[in-house]
């Protein structure tokens, strides 16, 4: 099983608080006991970068929710649910990221832009479900996955789109970050770095029963996975090619 819903949107979050609420939480502990009791063999969980060290609403529901998903393995009793979470950045031209919005936007002449500094994770809905189906068919029950994936700045992506257009700075939208964040400095020392992907390892006694097999690679205890420190940056002509595929 595959648990995908979720109101998404930050600000409709932060003007919603109760509904994201409802939604993130409320019904990701529904589908944690429906899934024990129905006996479903796998569930994973989608999460997002705005899950670690939140600072909007959006992510706060979506971090309890993966605390949720991750400490189902723990009270499955004899039961044989396994859950995992897959944590991963912006999709390219999913209902209400910047790239529809900047297309659509671009018609008026300008991009607003919130802050030139930002920087995004961007991930391909292909290179999504791909990365998805993998966790679901590789994992103990446990990790949450989190792929390596390229980041590209606001101004590159603007300059990406509409090359002719002016920006205009409007300021940060409510909850919004600088730059995103996937897998904070206090989480490296439970993280292992594999050839495409990271690992975040549970505190719960279950793991060291399934992770026999967990070979990864420790990262240092300074590490952190974010979009500014990332060393892959996507170029304006291969988010080019990945908008017109779109």
């Amino acid at each position: 099983m595959i648990h995908a819903a979720a109101l998404k949107q930050v600000p409709a979050a932060e003007y919603n608080p109760f509904e994201a609420v409802k939604t993130n939480i409320l019904g990701a502990q529904n589908i944690i006991d429906t899934a024990i009791d129905q006996k479903v063999k796998k569930v994973i969980a989608l999460s997002t970068d705005k899950a670690a060290n939140p600072i909007n609403l959006y992510g706060a529901t979506k971090l309890c929710s993966d605390k949720l998903f991750i400490a189902g393995n723990s009270y499955v009793g004899r039961d044989q649910t396994t859950f995992s979470v897959v944590r991963y950045g912006n999709v390219a031209g999913s209902r209400g990221s910047a790239i529809p919005f900047f297309l659509k936007h671009k018609e008026k002449g300008y991009l607003p832009i919130t802050d030139p500094r930002m920087t995004r994770f961007w991930i391909t809905l292909e290179q999504g479900v791909d990365f998805v189906l993998w966790c679901l068919e590789h994992m103990v029950g446990g990790e949450l996955f989190v792929p390596k994936i390229p980041s590209m700045s606001i101004m590159d992506l603007a300059a990406t789109i509409a090359p002719e257009c002016e920006t205009r700075i409007i300021g940060i939208r409510p909850g919004e970050k600088i730059h995103e964040l996937m897998i904070p400095r206090d989480e490296a020392r439970r993280t292992l770095e594999y050839d495409n992907h990271y690992v975040i390892q549970p505190e719960f006694k279950f793991w060291s029963r399934r992770s026999s097999e967990n070979h990864g690679r420790p990262v240092p205890e300074d590490f952190e996975y974010n979009s500014d420190n990332n060393p892959w940056r996507l170029t304006i002509a291969e988010m080019k090619e990945i908008i017109k595929d779109l």
